[in-house]
């Protein structure tokens, strides 16, 4: 790709960005109320893609230690790796939910109030960031390093959050799986 900022395809790569945003927060809306019957047992997946969460988490870190070091081509690799982990959850997420009946937490007393505020957290940060981390790729994709920069700062913190926790509430909520 040529070095020079691509802003016709940011134009459309940006366009196919709402479109998988759209798609994905419709999916994750209907899997609560739509249940799709299936003959296998996906009970297996809440700690694989909770590892692929923490998985995330981890990668995110070293990104942003290769471009702290100047190390530009594995900070590449890295986020991009970390974008396809974050597939990796999402689509096992979304299969185990559309598959599975919902599992209650189970925990009383101040636990309940720190399982709730973090799950909300998550859930509500995760819908919100997931566009933002398409975008924030995009301008790295299309050679617009100082739009892409200025995004990350912000979007990086929000990513690392999601995907940290994300395992944490899985830990909390594991006791209560049928």
């Amino acid at each position: 790709m040529d070095k020079a900022a691509n802003k016709l395809l940011e134009k459309k790569l940006n366009r196919i960005a709402w479109v998988i945003t759209a798609v994905v927060l419709l999916l994750v809306g209907m899997m609560r109320r739509v249940r799709i019957g299936s003959d296998i047992d996906f009970s297996f997946l809440p700690p694989l893609y909770s590892a692929m969460n923490a998985l995330t988490a981890v990668i995110l870190v070293a990104g942003l230690y290769f471009i702290k070091t100047k190390q530009r081509a594995r900070h590449q690799k890295a986020m991009t790796t970390a974008i396809l982990s974050s597939l990796l959850f999402l689509l096992g997420y979304v299969l185990y939910h559309f598959t599975t009946n919902e599992t209650n937490f189970g925990g009383e007393g101040a636990i309940r109030y720190v399982y709730f505020f973090l799950l909300i957290s998550h859930v509500v940060l995760a819908a919100v960031i997931f566009p933002f981390i398409l975008f924030t790729f995009i301008r790295a994709y299309t050679n617009q390093f100082d739009r892409h920069k200025k995004m990350a700062r912000w979007v990086y913190w929000v990513w690392l959050y999601v995907a940290a926790t994300g395992p944490v509430l899985y830990f909390m909520i594991k006791p209560y799986y049928h």
